[in-house]
């Protein structure tokens, strides 16, 4: 009888061990979830405050005992976007630089399980791990370890000044970037400790988290941090901000220094000096983000510019738009999954449709034929359509070649699917980030008592074909449509469809696509 009472108590206490996991800053307790064990606010860096704002991260502090891990880090410093697809979870604050893991409930040190790791969107002024639509739960119930993690947004992002070179403090400008590589280093030195393989890691964003994949792919310091790599809505040719240089102003694009000397004139505060950089870095960080958001990223400023836009070429991290490094052969080899919503982002400030077509030059006419067929179409619409292809769907199809080209399985997919709920007003096709809750199978958190059982369906076709993806580098598994590398000659495209299944085949779009390439050259 003692030795089942000890048997039953070891039973009992076994799931609460589970949940107890070691890193190399300390001991952290999570807590169960589901299916999962979520280990959350896990600090990867030190604070980005005070001497540490507008600095390369620096490594976390040890602490002792058993950290409780049960709840998320605030998010990074911003102004929330009311319209936000993703609302943030927590308040915003400067001290953010955090990760979240979520493991398969049961799962050990050393199982070497497969790992995903996100990045989220939001222009890089917005967004943060913490949002609901983002919980790794059911990416854990699915044999995967899934880890989330904030990355500076807005100026405490991007920013660059004379006075931080002449600190001599090392790269600036792309602080996000130097965050996100942070964050992948954690990743391979402590996954194993949640059951992951830092050997099969899967780095994955959508918009500018997708951007952000397609810099880990080209960014040398990135090699070996991840396996495979999936970008959603993240374009593949130039950023929709477009790129200056941090330090050499150019013609028509002043430099990330001289637009980071015009916002410190903004708050009062000359000089280039050590004295210059104390005062910048005291602002309060209310002053720092100074009313930026989405809203304003795609506005002109009403005076001085005195944010960068995202991303600089800084010659390291970045060395040049995507294309360019595409072109340059710079990309990781390793498998890619990418695609685009149907109704992705784009912007036109086109006052005819004249002035729509120009930019096809001697294919303006053809253009007209394969976009407005019978003339009848808005300006507006034809407005959108075409800057969407322009900006993230004809790119991602150019990254798939490229990464085909290379040797490297590339599959090319459509987000087509609307929830139900939603049909009617959104009948041009999914919009921008309408894929995410899909992508994680967190519908029930997006829709509510609006869930359909076709929208779940059409969550675990999307979902369960990255789970293959990271599992394996094939998105393919038994019961799904044979999805097939992309290669130039059969140009084959995934699209989850409107009926909750996926087809494949050729584009329908590809006549216009071409037409969109030929005006990229």
């Amino acid at each position: 009888m003692r030795t089942i009472a000890l048997l039953a108590a070891m039973l009992f206490v076994a799931p609460a061990a589970a949940q107890v996991a070691t890193i190399d800053t300390g001991q952290l307790r999570g807590t169960t979830e589901g299916a999962s064990v979520a280990w959350k606010g896990i600090p990867f860096a030190a604070p980005p405050v005070g001497a540490n704002r507008w600095r390369a991260p620096q490594p976390a502090p040890r602490w002792q005992g058993v950290r409780d891990a049960s709840t998320y880090g605030s998010d990074c410093m911003q102004k929330p976007f009311p319209s936000d697809a993703a609302p943030l979870g927590t308040a915003p604050a400067e001290d953010c630089l955090v990760a979240n893991v979520w493991a398969p409930a049961g799962a050990r040190a050393g199982q070497k399980r497969p790992v995903i790791v996100w990045i989220y969107g939001g222009g890089f002024v917005n967004g943060g791990s913490s949002p609901a639509v983002y919980s790794g739960a059911n990416f854990a119930r699915d044999g995967v370890v899934f880890v989330s993690f904030n990355y500076r947004v807005g100026r405490f992002g991007f920013f660059a000044h004379p006075a931080l070179r002449a600190a001599g403090e090392g790269l600036q400008g792309n602080f996000a970037y130097m965050d996100q590589l942070a964050a992948m280093r954690w990743v391979a030195r402590n996954v194993a400790a949640f059951g992951g393989d830092p050997a099969n890691v899967t780095v994955m964003g959508e918009s500018a988290g997708g951007q952000s994949v397609l810099t880990m792919l080209m960014a040398p310091s990135a090699r070996g941090l991840f396996a495979r790599a999936v970008v959603m809505s993240g374009g593949g040719r130039g950023p929709l901000t477009g790129m200056r240089d941090v330090e050499t102003d150019r013609p028509d694009t002043p430099s990330g220094e001289t637009i980071g000397l015009a916002f410190a004139r903004r708050a009062g505060i000359d000089g280039i000096d050590a004295g210059a950089l104390a005062r910048l870095r005291a602002l309060p960080a209310d002053r720092v983000v100074d009313g930026l958001s989405m809203i304003q990223l795609f506005q002109p400023p009403p005076g001085e510019r005195t944010y960068v836009g995202g991303p600089m070429r800084d010659g390291q991290l970045v060395a040049g738009t995507p294309q360019q490094s595409f072109e340059a052969g710079r990309q990781a080899p390793v498998p890619v999954m990418i695609g685009t919503t149907s109704a992705d982002i784009g912007f036109s400030t086109a006052a005819t449709k004249d002035e729509l077509f120009a930019p096809f030059g001697a294919n303006a006419a053809a253009a007209r034929r394969a976009y407005d067929p019978d003339g009848t179409a808005s300006l507006k619409t034809l407005g959108a359509t075409i800057a969407a292809d322009r900006g993230m769907t004809e790119p991602a199809r150019y990254a798939a070649n490229m990464i085909s080209n290379a040797g490297q399985p590339a599959y090319l997919y459509r987000f087509s699917y609307v929830a139900e709920s939603v049909w009617s007003t959104q009948t041009a096709g999914a919009t921008h980030a309408s894929d995410i809750p899909f992508a994680f199978d967190t519908v029930a958190v997006k829709y509510g008592s609006a869930l359909s059982q076709r929208d779940r369906n059409a969550a675990k076709v999307f979902h369960d074909r990255i789970v293959a993806f990271a599992k394996s580098g094939s998105p393919n598994h038994d019961g799904l449509p044979q999805w097939q590398p992309f290669d130039r000659q059969r140009a084959f495209l995934l699209d989850f469809n409107q009926s909750g299944s996926a087809t494949g085949g050729a584009d329908p779009w590809g006549t216009r696509l071409d037409l969109i390439a030929k005006a990229a050259r």
